[in-house]
This record gives C-alpha cells, sequence and structure tokens, in this order.
C-alpha cells in the first residue's frame, strides 16, 4: 500500500472536478481519478481490479446519485449507486485496509428539529434519496472498516448545475422569481470541501487522529439562511435586476420532499480536526468573482 496515494471516485461531478482543479495545493499526495465509466463503485470485480494496480492509502469516494427528484422515480438507480456501491467499497476498505471518506447529506436527518443537528441525532429520511444515502451510510458503519463520513449541505461550485449557476440563468432569462423561503440550512462550497476533506486525511496521515471503525462528521458553510435569502444574495451581488417574492414550500412542489430544517452542529469537526466551516457569503463571494465572464 502506497501511503501517499489516493484514489478520487466520481471525478466528473461537481465535488471530483473541485478534487481536479485543486489538486496541485498538496504536491506530497498522488491522485488518481476515476470517472463512472472507468471505476465503477457497483462493479466490485472491477474495484478490486483498480485496487490492485494502485493499492491506495485512500479512497475518496466523491461518487453518488444526487436527482433528488428523479429519485422518486429511478429507486434503484439511486439505491445501486448510494447504498449497494457504498457497500462494495466499506467491504474493499475493511479488507484491504484503505482509508474510505465518503460524502452523505444532511437529507438523512429530516427529524423535526430547530436546534443544530449533531451527528448522534435521530435520521428520519423522507426521500428516496434521502433513504439512500442514509442506508450508504449505515453500510459503512456496520461493514467495521475505517472510514470518514462527512455530511454536508446545499452544495454549490463551479461546475455543472447547481442553486447558483441555476439562478445566473434564470436571472438573465426572467423578471420576477418566487423562491422558497421556508427551507433553512446552509450552502455549502466545494472548494471548502474538498479543503476539509484534505485537512482531515493529513492530520489522520500524520497520526494526530486515530481512524477507529466509522467516524461521522458534519460540515457545512456557517450560517443560517433560506433558500430565498441565497438567492437574493447571489442577485445583489451580482447586480441583476430581478424582483423576488418569498412562498411557502408548499407553493413548490416538487416529487421528493425536502427537510424544512438542514442546519447542522459542526462542534465535533472543529473540535477534532480544528476546521473552521467558513461563512456562507464569503464562499460565495469567491465563487461568484472567479469568472468575470459570469456577470455577462
Amino acid at each position: 500500500m502506497d501511503k501517499n496515494t489516493i484514489i478520487v471516485t466520481g471525478a466528473n461531478g461537481q465535488l471530483g472536478k473541485t478534487f481536479k482543479m485543486l489538486v496541485d495545493s498538496w504536491p506530497s499526495f498522488k491522485f488518481y481519478f476515476f470517472d463512472s465509466t472507468a471505476l465503477d463503485i457497483t462493479d466490485e470485480q472491477n474495484t478490486v481490479a483498480i485496487l490492485e494496480k494502485i493499492s491506495p492509502m485512500a479512497i475518496i469516494n466523491c461518487a453518488a446519485y444526487t436527482a433528488v427528484d428523479k429519485a422518486e422515480i429511478e429507486k434503484k438507480q439511486a439505491y445501486t449507486v448510494n447504498t449497494e456501491g457504498v457497500k462494495v467499497l466499506s467491504r474493499l476498505a475493511k479488507e484491504q485496509g484503505f482509508l474510505l471518506i465518503h460524502y452523505s447529506s444532511d437529507y438523512v436527518y429530516n427529524n423535526g428539529s430547530k436546534a443544530p443537528m449533531k451527528e448522534s441525532d435521530p435520521t428520519t429520511p423522507d426521500s428516496i434519496y434521502a433513504k439512500s444515502k442514509l442506508d450508504g451510510d449505515i453500510a459503512i458503519m456496520n461493514s467495521g472498516c475505517q472510514a470518514i463520513i462527512l455530511r454536508t449541505s446545499w452544495v454549490y461550485s463551479d461546475f455543472g448545475n447547481n442553486f447558483i449557476t441555476t439562478m445566473l440563468k434564470l436571472g438573465k432569462e426572467k423578471s420576477h422569481l418566487n423562491i422558497v423561503d421556508d427551507q433553512i440550512g446552509a450552502p455549502t462550497y466545494t472548494d471548502d470541501i474538498v479543503n476539509a476533506t484534505m485537512k482531515i486525511l493529513s492530520t489522520i496521515m500524520s497520526k494526530e487522529y486515530t481512524v477507529k471503525g466509522g467516524n461521522i462528521f458534519n460540515y457545512s458553510g456557517q450560517g443560517t439562511i433560506s433558500w430565498y435569502d441565497f438567492a437574493t444574495y447571489i442577485f445583489e451581488y451580482m447586480e441583476i435586476d430581478i424582483s423576488t417574492a418569498p412562498i411557502p414550500s408548499i407553493e413548490y412542489k416538487t416529487p421528493a420532499t425536502r427537510p424544512k430544517w438542514s442546519v447542522m452542529d459542526m462542534t465535533k469537526i472543529k473540535k477534532t480536526f480544528g476546521i473552521a466551516p467558513v461563512y456562507w457569503k464569503e464562499s460565495i463571494k469567491i465563487m461568484l468573482s472567479k469568472d468575470l465572464n459570469i456577470k455577462t
């Protein structure tokens, strides 16, 4: 096993692409990136063959089925990736001794709490996507492998479709938008997730923290806002002239139910790894200032 070698799955997703973009920040590690066609985590034979060639010290699993509404119809696809694929990785991690880093969701909580949710809080997911993610978490915890599970929320990035890129697109096309204001959470930038992940990995490598079994940590942007607040800030910062109105979730029907409360307590990750989550406005400013063409 090469102690400095890392495999990143799901390399064509938002988080995988962000790892690729930032990889030069950690020159002491050797990264191998695989999309789902090159490394299908649901195919154990394929995965084993790659592990035999590379022998990584860690797999960072960015592979996931994230189409929340489509999952209500594509149940099999959601569970195949989010649960069965994770079972394969966790089983192999236990057998071969590599560290598994996996990303989960605030959606798994959905427990009616109005206080920041702790890792030990009850989980009562209310959508196929959320249930498939929780079952993946449970598979890791039951496997006995060495693993870090990061539960995050409202993820956005420089890549692909996410709330920010959607709002910017709609801001050019529409003169008015109604936006949900009774779902509360915290936006999380993939750059921040990558930096937090590598801080965790570096701490483990330096033996300042020993992984024993599965370990769940909450990580998101710092702050508490609604989707309406999120959109309003984007439009104000980008100086987009559009009128907006807050509406309740009941007026914006979606196939999958979203949690009304997604604010997570991050005391554990702060104390364990010294990671200070970034205030949500600061990360959004960084993303929006990266690409000047986004304003045209």
